[in-house]
């Protein structure tokens, strides 16, 4: 007899789980910057606009294909045709690349948590240098050594991310995310009221964030937005099918994939609205950025020129922490499903296999950063000068698989296995499903063409959109 398969217990439950999935650390650090330069509210219209006709539908898509076939991304196209089994091997490779570096990511995240409760000075007063240090870097004498630091705190992440998936989709990722997205959610306000009440240039920046400025708005504009919302909902990457598979017939698919997606977008906008305004006030407007140096460098001296902002930047970390996890945990809960089913094997040891294996890989990821003179069997890093490693991972993911992952979905859905389908799983036991007609247009035309968009530029231009 086949095991029945594990549900979400509530539907609160898996809204924060796949809302905890969507937030992600790009919502945090990247999205305030990309607001900035894109002329704040301007940017925020195009940004939502994009989330409702192409976000949206796209969630909607993979949530229906989980539930109807109750499989994981690569079993769902198996059943529904063979032909696009590719498109779910895109999705777990995906998955499993960027859960390598993202754990890693989130050790840095909590290395950080660590320094400004026993060393908040020395990390708001080293910026750069700091995270260089971290990285194994020695930015004031020039040496390069290996990043003991990071590296260990990344097995404290990648534990957590362990243990929580160890105790299954109800009694662990939902458990985590009923707790964890609350929090976030808090620290989100409580730093929100900190950057607004600031005084000097936070009006001013705040002021930026409210008014469109069409004039810095032209067709990157709207290629950047496309592809931060895109990707930033966590789709084409194994996620939200195998979220959806989990997911009772009684849910409505498209009031909950609106509400996830609105939750995302909310934590987008109250970070920019965060950042700007803080930056504005301490560093001043040409100060705003985006990535990784921004997050981990440039914002130490907004919180050293803060009245109190030790603690302030120990909440900023927190959250990041909270919108890493989450995420992370996701990623891998598709990893984990997919060996378990295909494979036939016992998720425990998965589940520990997974997580040792991504860690061990990720340290590649670490030590390219600050290009560590390493000796391996089979690479050497010696001299090298740039983060080889990191670039080729975030190529891999960000300009390929995930795009061509989810335009394979929308090509299937819209062309292949036909709306009507879907349609008929998301209004299951009565569910509405008042905008049916919008969302065939949008699987159909504007989602390929967006995503096709997304991936011309890429390749076009030699940057990423995400």
């Amino acid at each position: 007899m086949e095991k029945q398969r594990e549900q979400w217990a509530s539907k609160i439950g898996f809204i924060l789980a796949a809302a905890g999935s969507a937030v992600g650390l790009g919502n945090i650090w990247k999205f305030p910057g990309k607001a900035y330069a894109g002329g704040g509210a301007a940017y925020l219209i195009i940004y939502l606009a994009i989330v409702l006709l192409i976000g949206v539908p796209v969630m909607v898509t993979e949530l229906s294909l989980g539930r109807h076939t109750q499989k994981n991304t690569v079993g769902i196209f198996r059943q529904l045709d063979r032909r696009f089994a590719w498109t779910g091997w895109f999705g777990i490779v995906c998955a499993f690349v960027i859960l390598c570096y993202y754990g890693h990511v989130g050790g840095w995240v909590l290395r950080y948590i660590a320094a400004y409760v026993t060393e908040s000075s020395a990390v708001m007063d080293g910026g750069l240098n700091y995270f260089y240090n971290l990285l194994g870097y020695d930015a004031v004498g020039g040496t390069l050594f290996f990043p003991w630091t990071a590296i260990a705190f990344a097995a404290v992440f990648m534990a957590l991310n362990c243990y929580i998936l160890l105790k299954g989709v109800s009694g662990g990722i939902e458990k985590f995310n009923k707790v964890g997205m609350p929090a976030l959610f808090i620290i989100l306000i409580i730093l929100l009221v900190r950057s607004v009440t600031l005084g000097g240039g936070a009006a001013e920046g705040l002021k930026y964030m409210l008014t469109p400025d069409f004039s810095k708005v032209d067709s990157g504009t709207f290629i950047s937005a496309l592809g931060q919302a895109f990707f930033s909902l966590s789709l084409g990457m194994a996620i939200m099918t195998t979220y959806g598979s989990y997911l009772p017939k009684k849910e409505s698919i498209p009031k909950n994939s609106l509400i996830i997606c609105g939750l995302d977008t909310m934590v987008a906008f109250l970070s920019g609205f965060i950042i700007v305004p803080a930056v504005f006030a301490t560093l001043g407007s040409d100060a705003v950025g985006k990535g990784g140096g921004f997050a981990f460098g440039a914002l130490g001296g907004v919180f050293k020129a803060m009245p109190a902002g030790a603690v302030f930047g120990l909440l900023f970390y927190v959250l990041l922490f909270f919108a890493a996890i989450s995420s992370s945990i996701s990623i891998a809960e598709g990893l984990i499903a997919f060996i378990c089913e295909e494979f036939h094997t016992k998720r425990k040891p998965t589940t520990i296999a997974l997580c040792v294996v991504c860690f061990l890989i990720g340290i590649l990821y670490t030590i390219s950063q600050a290009s560590v003179d390493l000796h391996l069997p089979w690479v050497d890093f010696t001299g090298v000068s740039s983060p080889i490693v990191g670039d080729w991972m975030e190529f891999l993911t960000d300009r390929l698989l995930l795009p061509v992952c989810a335009l394979g979905e929308c090509i299937f859905v819209g062309w292949i296995w036909k709306p009507e389908n879907v349609i008929k799983e998301a209004t299951a036991e009565g569910a509405t499903f008042g905008w049916a007609g919008l969302y065939s247009f949008c699987v159909k035309y504007l989602a390929p063409l967006g995503i096709a968009l997304i991936l011309i530029y890429s390749f076009a231009t030699g940057t990423t959109v995400s």
